[in-house]
């Protein structure tokens, strides 16, 4: 168990706090930043790590990591950081356009689009098409 002189202290501006709260009632689109946001709130005072993790139901490893990122780089801390790898290769207008044809266009002589027809109709593989009909669960 850590002890509580260890532990850096959280104190928020009023700015920091209101962006936190933001973050925090968040539940679909980024469950990740509100669980992180939620954390720090909860690491105010004089709260231990093992009782924050206790009352948010993670591991003191996890509330140990966004406090430390939070002490260091505030709440740009807890934004996603870039990831390693190769970089998109399907970008967003492809996306849309994948998107606007199979959604409200149909093809020549076909009752709908199969991933082959469309992906030679935009000049990219069927895997892009696939991928992207997956990724929007169509």
């Amino acid at each position: 168990m850590q002890s509580r002189s260890r532990l850096q202290p959280i104190v928020l501006s009023e700015q920091e706090q209101s962006q936190l709260e933001s973050w925090a009632r968040k539940h679909r689109s980024a469950r990740s930043l509100a669980l992180r946001a939620r954390i720090v709130l909860h690491c105010r005072g004089s709260r231990t790590n093992c009782e924050v993790a206790q009352l948010l139901n993670v591991t003191t490893q996890t509330v140990g990591k966004w406090r430390r990122r939070f002490a260091m780089r505030r709440v740009h801390g807890l934004l996603d950081r870039p990831r390693s790898g190769a970089p998109r290769s399907i970008s967003d207008e492809l996306v849309e356009a994948v998107l606007a044809k199979t959604l409200h266009e149909h093809p020549p002589h076909g009752e709908r689009w199969s991933s082959r027809r469309l992906a030679t109709e935009l000049g990219i593989s069927q895997r892009a098409v696939l991928r992207i009909w997956h990724a929007f669960d169509l």
